[in-house]
């Protein structure tokens, strides 16, 4: 009788009263695109139906500024941590640290290289098939035809670009007719974007031997648009543009004729992320490692103005 009492004011101390986590840290890797705002709307949104506090730090695109909002909520005793990777490595301590705090790390739409005992999941989608969707589109558009292709690449060492230059150029290998002439990273921000593909247009004689562009997210590519306009070419038909993340922006771009496809990410990982974290608290139901999120092709032939519209509501 006294061990069974024991095991229960045990297990009092470990569940929080409603039987899931009540606080939550959320760090966030920035606002360096129409999505990321959106991820971040939406999951505060989710925190606020699940009656979670919800304690969120914008990284500003610094990983060092992650680790120090990681160690600030491990300090102030949260019952969860969700973390938007900025890059793949340097979270072994800082992970490590909240596990023998026994504080449960769930992964947002990118993951690490650390051993998977220091998170509980990550809730992604498969950013290698979506690299992949994009390639094949392309190779698909051009049918056979000879075509240059530049790339604007994400953040250098974020899993995400190292699986989205992956998957396309899968997709791609072993089309002769397809080369990728350029590629540089654009920091997934729509300013860089355009910084970047106006040195590609300058590079590549004005822009007459680029045939189509590969971005790594709608916003860079948003931003190549604007370059390759003010170049006095026309985006979407001079040159073919291809990218991911599915933004309202991009839809719009894609209904005027001025983009060609885009690759839906969708910005909703907090929802699987708390209902996994509520299954835990409620019984210690361990989710699979990896929870994926579902990745759809949108061209000209969608409906991109319902798609804006919907988007729009959803806080893009």
């Amino acid at each position: 009788m006294k061990l069974l009492k024991t095991l229960l004011v045990t297990a009092a101390t470990l569940l929080p009263v409603s039987g899931y986590a009540q606080t939550v840290g959320f760090s966030q890797i920035g606002s360096e695109s129409g999505w990321r705002a959106a991820e971040t709307a939406v999951t505060k949104e989710d925190a606020k139906q699940e009656g979670i506090t919800l304690k969120f730090a914008d990284a500003q695109q610094k990983q060092e500024n992650q680790i120090k909002a990681l160690r600030g909520f491990i300090a102030q005793g949260v019952d969860a941590i969700f973390l938007a990777p900025v890059v793949a490595t340097g979270w072994d301590e800082v992970l490590g640290e909240a596990k023998d705090a026994d504080i449960p790390v769930i992964l947002l739409d990118r993951k690490v290289d650390a051993p998977d005992d220091l998170y509980m999941t990550a809730v992604t989608s498969d950013t290698v098939h979506e690299g992949k969707v994009a390639g094949e589109w392309l190779k698909d558009a051009v049918d056979g035809k000879p075509c240059n292709i530049v790339e604007l690449q994400g953040t250098t060492g974020a899993s995400v670009t190292i699986d989205r230059k992956k998957g396309f150029a899968d997709a791609i290998d072993g089309a002769s007719n397809l080369k990728i002439i350029r590629s540089q990273t654009g920091d997934f921000t729509r300013a860089q974007g355009k910084i970047v593909m106006e040195s590609f247009l300058k590079a590549e004689d004005g822009g007459k031997d680029i045939c189509a562009l590969y971005a790594h997210n709608d916003d860079m590519a948003l931003g190549a648009i604007q370059a390759i306009k003010e170049a006095g070419l026309k985006p979407g038909k001079d040159i073919k543009i291809v990218s991911i993340d599915s933004v309202p922006d991009m839809h719009l771009a894609i209904a005027h004729g001025e983009s060609n496809a885009t690759v839906e990410l969708t910005p909703d990982m907090a929802g699987p992320a708390f209902k996994a974290l509520k299954a835990y608290w409620k019984d210690g139901t361990m989710p699979p490692k990896w929870i994926q999120t579902k990745s759809t092709l949108y061209t000209q032939d969608s409906d991109n103005m319902a798609a804006y519209d919907r988007k729009k509501d959803l806080g893009y």
